[in-house]
């Protein structure tokens, strides 16, 4: 398990409400679609991240996160697990408090870099189903 249940709950109730979402876009099949609404309805502002920087539940989308022009506390991974490290990377270089891979996305190294730069992270895991648990 990569992040215990202290972990999920500080990631969700702490570390803030700016929520970078990487793989969101306008497509309504993708899992990233209807997560972003469920963070929505929790509280989370949601920032669309996509190459094409789509406005997604009324939120303006960034190619990057680079791009975002304000501090994002969370970032939620929806890419392949081949792009996922780098994804995890560029938020510890952006200042994020946390990290957080979907469900089926597991990097170790990534994991193991993450936490030593002294940023919470979680794999494997939906926000979507660990946010209702909390209430």
């Amino acid at each position: 398990m990569y992040g215990d249940d202290a972990t999920v709950r500080k990631i969700l109730t702490e570390s803030g409400d700016t929520w970078a979402v990487v793989g969101l876009s306008s497509n309504r099949q993708r899992a990233a679609y209807g997560v972003a609404q469920v963070l929505q309805r929790f509280g989370k502002r949601v920032v669309p991240v996509h190459p094409k920087a789509e406005t997604v539940h009324g939120e303006q989308g960034y190619a990057s996160l680079a791009d975002i022009p304000f501090d994002v506390d969370v970032v939620d991974v929806f890419v392949n697990g081949d792009l996922a490290g780098a994804v995890a990377d560029e938020a510890v270089a952006e200042g994020a408090k946390a990290v957080w891979f979907q469900l089926g996305v597991v990097d170790e190294e990534a994991y193991a870099r993450t936490r030593a730069a002294g940023v919470d992270m979680v794999m494997d895991r939906c926000p979507a189903i660990e946010i209702p648990r909390l209430a």
